[in-house]
C-alpha cells in the first residue's frame, strides 16, 4: 500500500494522541505492543516513520508485509530478522533449528510455534544486548499469514525484554491480547489545516475546505490526493469540485492493491454491493453508512452465478459488515466510493447491467433506470426520459439529484438538458450538499437569467449565497430571479421574493426591504391560493413593521399566522410555514410561531429537504425562547448549528450560534457565551445578524457583571432609528435589556428613545409578556421610589404569565426587590426576592440566584447559596427527615415513618432551612443533589 509518510510530512495532524502514545512506548524501560489499525490512507505507516525518528538510542529492525510474499511462509519475519541472524547461535539447539528452518522457507508445524516465539524472543534478547531494540512491521496483514500469527505471539511475551514492537494492519482482527489503537477519521479543524499546509500561497475558501473534507470523510491521504489533484480554479472556489478522491491517487492504489489480493469472484460481489448501495436519506440525522438491500443484491449475486458467501474476504478485510439475513453495509462510505472509482469501466457497466435486470418488474423505477444510464453511452433521450419522470415528491432528494443530472447528460436536448441540470442542482442543495449543487450550477453557466431555466438557477445561486456564504451577495441573485420568474413562474418568483427579504434582514439594511415589498406587491393577484396569499401578506406585514407601522402591518401578519394554520397537503410546504412563524414572532403569538415553526422543522425532516432545517429550527428556538423554554431552545440551536454545518450553510450556522450565546448568556454562563462567539469568527459581520447576536449576549454578561454603561452601547449600536440600517428587529426584542443598563448607568434619555419603540410594537400584540416587559421598562425609568415605580412594577407582574416565560418574571421580580429594598421596605422586599431566587436556582441562572442572595441579605434575611456540600453540617437524623422530604414525604408522613410527632418533624425542617440557607422543598431537592 502506498506509504503514509507522503500523507503528513512534518506535523501529523489530528494524530497527536497515538504520537504520545508511541513516545510513551519508546520511553519505557519495559518491553511493550502495539497495533496501529485504520483504513487504508489512515496514516499508519506515518505513524511507524514519527517512531523511526523519535526512537533514538534503539536499534531499529523494519520491515513491511508485501503482497508477493503473501504465500512465502515467513518469508516478512527473516526480512524483520535478517540483521540480527548472525546472533542465532546463541539460542539453545532446538529453537535455533526450528528458527533456521522458517526463515529459510521450511515453515514451521503448529506444534512447533511456541518453540519459533520462544527462539524470536532470544534472538531479540540477544540484539538487546547492545542496546533497546524498536522492531515494526508495516501492513502485517498484507504479507505472509505465518509471519503475522508468530509476531502476535511474540508481542504477548515481551514484558521482560527492553523491546517494542510496533505493528500496522487494516483491523485488529486476529490480534487478540494486543493492545491497539484504531486510527479515527481526521476532524473538521485537523483536515482544513492539513489541506491549507499542502498547497504553497492562501489557503481555499472556506466552502471548498468544507466540501473537500466531506468528500475526505477525514482521510488524510484522501485530503492530500484532493488536494493534489485540484485545478488552480476550483482549489479557490471557481470551479466545481470533484465527487470522489482521483482513482490514480495515493489512496486509489492502496484501495487496488487491498481489492487485488481479493479472489476474483470477492471483487465482482463487492462491486455489485457498492453499486447497489445508497446512502441515508437525510445524512445530517444519521450515520454515513451505506447499505446495500439484501433482495436486489441477492438477485444480481444469483444472476452473476456468485452467493453472498462471496463477500466473507471483503468482511474480514474490513471493507463491508453484514446485516440482516442477505444484507450488506459498507461503514465508510469513502471505501465504498473508492470500490467503485478503481473498478474498470467494463466492471462497472456489467455490474450495472446486472443490477437494473434485478428491478424489473418490482416497481423501482427510478432505481431500475438509474442503473440502464450508468450502463449507458451517449445521448439516450427515451432513458433520458425515463430517469426524469420517475423522479417525484417522495423521492430520497440526492438520489433524485443525481437521476436528473443523468438524464441532462443523456438528453439531445440543450434546454430541455439545462431545465433538468437545474432540476438536478435544485435537489441536490434540498439534500444538503450545496458543494455539489454548485458544480450543476456551473455547467449551466451560460443560460440566460431571463429564461425560465435561467431564472431558477439564479433563484437557487441566491438562496445558496444567503445561507452559506454572503447575504449582501445573495440579494442581486434573488431580485434578478424574481424579475425573471415573473410572468414565467409566478410562484418561484414569490419564494425568491421572500428570500430577497431574508437576505435584506439577515445584512441590516431594513430600508430596502421597501423595494421587494413593493416587487412583491405587484405580483399579487385576486383569487391566489391561500400559500400565495400567505407569502404576499407576509412580506407587506413585514414592510409595514419595519417602518414602525404596527397598525397596518400587525392584521396582516395575524392574517398570515391564520393562513398557515389552515394550509394542508402539498401547500403546507416548509417555506410557507416558516413565513407564517416569522408572522407570529412579529406580532408576539409565540405558541401559533412555535406551532408553525416545529410543524416546518418536521415536515422538511419527512421530506429530506435539509437546506431548510436550520432557519426552520431557528425559528422555533426563537419562539421557544420567547415562551420561557430555554432549554428547549438551546437544543433547537444546537440541532440547528449541526445541520447547518453539515450542509455548508455558514449563514445559518452563524446565526445559531448566536443564538446559543445569547441563552447561554441569559443563564449567566460566562465560558459557553463566550465559547460560542468566538466561533463565529468571520460570519458575524458587523451590522448582520450574527454579529447583532453577539452583541446582545456581550451585552447580557455586561449586565450580569454590572458594567452597565458597557451593555447599554451595545445594544444601543445595534441599530440606527430613522435609517432603517442596523438589526432593527434584534433590537427591539433586546430593549428591556437595553432599558435596563442605560437607567443604571443614568442615561435615561436613551432608554426612552428606544422604549418608544418597543412600546408601539408591545402595543400592536396581545402579548402580556411583551407589555409585562413594557411596564417593567417604564418602572426602572420612574423615579426611585415613586408611587409611579411600584405602580409599574406591579402592572408588570400583574401581566407576566404564570406558566410561561418565568425567567423574566423573576427577573421583574429581582428588579421590584431590589427596588423596595432602596425603598427602606426590606420586609416587602424579601418575598419577590425570594421568589426571583427559588426560580433562578430551579432555572440553572446562578449569576441571578447570587444576586438575588445579596440583595435578600442586603434586606436583611441570612440565606447562602445552596450547596449539596452543607448537608454535612445537619445531624443524622436531620439528615434522614431532610431525604424524606425531598422525596416527596409530607411532614405527616415522615412523623410516622420516624416514630416523632409532627411538631418535631416541624421543629427539624426549621432547623434544616436555616442550617443550608433555603426557604422551600424545592430548594431542599436541590441541595441534595
Amino acid at each position: 500500500m502506498v506509504t503514509a509518510s507522503t500523507v503528513q510530512i512534518a506535523v501529523l495532524r489530528g494524530r497527536q494522541a497515538e504520537c504520545r502514545e508511541i513516545r510513551s512506548l519508546l520511553a519505557a524501560p519495559a518491553g511493550k505492543a502495539l497495533l496501529l489499525h485504520g483504513e487504508p490512507g489512515s496514516g499508519r505507516s506515518a505513524l511507524l516513520a514519527y517512531a523511526h525518528r523519535h526512537g533514538r538510542g534503539r536499534r531499529l529492525l523494519a520491515a513491511a508485509g508485501l503482497p508477493d510474499e503473501a504465500m512465502l511462509p515467513y518469508a516478512g519475519l527473516q526480512r524483520l530478522l535478517d540483521p540480527v541472524l548472525d546472533g542465532i547461535g546463541a539460542l539453545p539447539e532446538r529453537q535455533r533449528e526450528v528458527l533456521r528452518r522458517a526463515v529459510a522457507g521450511e515453515g514451521c508445524p503448529d506444534q512447533d510455534q511456541l518453540v519459533l516465539s520462544h527462539a524470536v524472543l532470544g534472538l531479540l534478547a540477544e540484539a538487546a544486548h547492545d542496546g533497546p531494540l524498536l522492531c515494526t512491521m508495516d501492513d502485517l496483514d498484507v504479507g505472509d499469514a505465518p509471519t503475522a500469527r508468530l509476531l502476535t505471539l511474540v508481542a504477548r511475551r515481551l514484558p521482560q525484554l527492553p523491546v517494542v514492537l510496533l505493528l500496522t494492519a487494516g483491523s485488529d482482527h486476529g490480534a487478540d491480547a494486543i493492545p491497539g489503537r484504531r486510527l479515527l477519521p481526521l476532524d473538521e479543524s485537523d483536515s482544513h489545516a492539513l489541506l491549507a499546509a499542502r498547497r504553497p500561497g492562501p489557503p481555499p475558501p472556506g466552502p471548498v475546505l468544507a466540501g473537500l473534507s466531506a468528500l475526505a470523510a477525514g482521510n488524510p491521504q484522501a485530503l492530500v490526493d484532493l488536494a493534489d489533484s485540484l485545478a488552480h480554479g476550483q482549489w479557490h472556489g471557481l470551479e466545481p469540485l470533484p465527487s470522489t478522491p482521483p482513482a490514480d491517487g495515493g489512496l486509489g492504489r492502496a484501495y487496488r492493491g487491498l481489492l487485488s489480493r481479493l479472489p476474483g469472484e470477492t471483487r465482482r460481489a463487492l462491486l455489485l454491493a457498492a453499486l447497489a448501495a445508497t446512502a441515508p436519506a437525510a445524512p445530517d440525522l444519521a450515520d454515513h453508512t451505506d447499505v446495500a438491500d439484501p433482495v436486489t443484491l441477492g438477485r444480481a449475486l444469483r444472476a452473476a452465478g456468485d452467493s453472498l458467501a462471496a463477500l466473507a474476504p471483503a468482511e474480514a478485510a474490513g471493507l463491508i459488515r453484514f446485516t440482516a439475513p442477505g444484507g450488506v453495509a459498507f461503514p465508510r462510505s469513502l471505501a465504498r466510493a473508492m470500490v467503485e472509482a478503481t473498478a474498470s469501466v467494463t466492471a462497472r457497466r456489467d455490474a450495472h447491467l446486472l443490477l437494473a435486470a434485478a428491478f424489473d418488474g418490482t416497481g423501482a423505477r427510478l432505481r431500475r433506470a438509474l442503473h440502464l444510464a450508468a450502463a449507458t453511452d451517449g445521448p439516450a433521450p427515451a432513458l433520458a426520459t425515463e430517469l426524469a419522470d420517475a423522479v417525484d415528491d417522495r423521492a430520497d432528494r440526492s438520489t433524485a439529484a443525481t437521476a436528473l443530472a443523468r438524464a441532462a447528460e443523456l438528453s439531445d436536448d440543450p434546454v430541455l438538458a439545462a431545465s433538468r441540470q437545474v432540476t438536478a442542482a435544485r435537489y441536490a442543495w434540498q439534500a444538503g450538499d450545496p458543494g455539489r449543487a454548485r458544480a450543476l450550477l456551473h455547467r449551466v453557466a451560460d443560460v440566460p437569467v431571463t429564461s425560465p431555466t435561467g431564472g431558477l438557477a439564479e433563484l437557487l445561486r441566491g438562496e445558496m449565497r444567503l445561507r452559506c456564504g454572503s447575504a449582501p451577495a445573495a440579494l442581486p441573485n434573488l431580485l434578478a430571479a424574481a424579475g425573471a420568474l415573473a410572468e414565467m413562474d409566478r410562484e418561484s418568483a414569490l419564494v425568491a421574493l421572500v428570500r430577497a427579504g431574508e437576505a435584506v434582514c439577515f445584512c441590516g439594511d431594513q430600508y430596502r426591504y421597501a423595494e421587494v415589498a413593493r416587487r412583491m406587491a405587484a405580483l399579487r393577484r385576486d383569487g391566489d391560493p391561500p400559500w400565495a396569499d400567505l407569502l404576499t401578506t407576509l412580506v407587506a406585514g413585514v414592510a409595514a413593521t419595519l417602518r414602525g407601522d404596527h397598525a397596518h402591518g400587525g392584521p396582516l401578519l395575524r392574517r398570515a399566522v391564520v393562513f398557515g394554520d389552515r394550509l394542508t397537503s402539498a401547500a403546507a410546504t416548509p417555506t410557507a410555514l416558516t413565513g407564517a412563524a416569522v408572522a407570529g414572532l412579529l406580532v408576539a403569538v409565540d405558541a401559533a410561531a412555535y406551532r408553525l415553526a416545529d410543524r416546518a422543522v418536521e415536515l422538511a425532516a419527512d421530506r429530506g429537504e435539509v437546506s431548510l432545517l436550520p432557519r426552520a429550527l431557528e425559528l422555533r428556538a426563537m419562539s421557544e425562547y420567547w415562551l420561557g423554554r430555554h432549554e428547549a431552545a438551546t437544543q433547537s440551536c444546537r440541532e440547528g448549528l449541526r445541520v447547518a454545518r453539515a450542509a455548508g450553510q455558514r449563514s445559518s450556522a452563524g446565526v445559531h450560534l448566536g443564538l446559543l450565546a445569547v441563552l447561554a448568556a441569559v443563564r449567566s454562563d460566562h465560558d459557553a457565551s463566550l465559547g460560542h462567539v468566538a466561533e463565529l469568527g468571520d460570519v458575524a459581520v458587523p451590522g448582520s445578524r450574527p454579529h447583532a447576536l453577539a452583541e446582545w449576549a456581550l451585552a447580557l454578561l455586561d449586565l450580569v457583571d454590572a458594567r452597565y454603561a458597557d451593555a447599554a452601547d451595545r445594544l444601543a449600536a445595534l441599530a440606527r432609528p430613522g435609517t432603517g440600517r442596523g438589526q432593527v428587529l434584534v433590537q427591539v426584542m433586546a430593549t428591556p435589556h437595553l432599558v435596563e443598563a442605560a437607567a443604571h448607568d443614568g442615561r435615561h434619555a436613551r432608554a426612552r428613545a428606544a422604549l418608544t419603540v418597543f412600546d408601539r410594537w408591545a402595543g400592536s400584540t396581545a402579548s402580556p409578556l411583551r407589555r409585562a416587559l413594557s411596564a417593567r421598562c417604564h418602572a426602572l425609568l420612574a423615579p426611585r421610589g415613586s408611587a409611579e415605580a411600584e405602580r409599574y412594577f406591579r402592572a408588570a407582574l400583574s401581566l407576566h404569565p404564570c406558566d410561561a416565560a418565568t425567567f423574566e418574571r423573576a427577573r421583574t421580580e429581582l428588579l421590584f426587590g431590589r427596588e423596595l429594598r432602596h425603598a427602606r421596605r426590606p420586609r416587602e422586599a424579601r418575598g419577590h426576592l425570594h421568589r426571583a431566587r427559588q426560580t433562578f436556582i430551579l432555572l440553572g441562572a446562578e449569576a441571578w440566584a447570587r444576586q438575588s442572595t445579596v440583595e435578600l441579605r442586603a434586606a436583611g434575611e441570612s440565606v447562602g447559596t445552596p450547596d449539596p456540600d452543607a448537608v454535612r453540617l445537619l445531624t443524622g437524623q436531620q439528615l434522614r427527615v431532610a431525604h424524606l422530604v425531598a422525596s416527596g414525604a409530607t411532614n405527616q408522613e415522615v412523623a410516622r415513618q420516624m416514630f416523632l410527632s409532627t411538631r418535631t418533624v416541624d421543629h427539624h425542617l426549621r432547623n434544616i432551612y436555616h442550617r443550608l440557607g433555603i426557604r422551600s422543598r424545592t430548594e431542599l431537592v436541590r441541595a441534595l443533589g
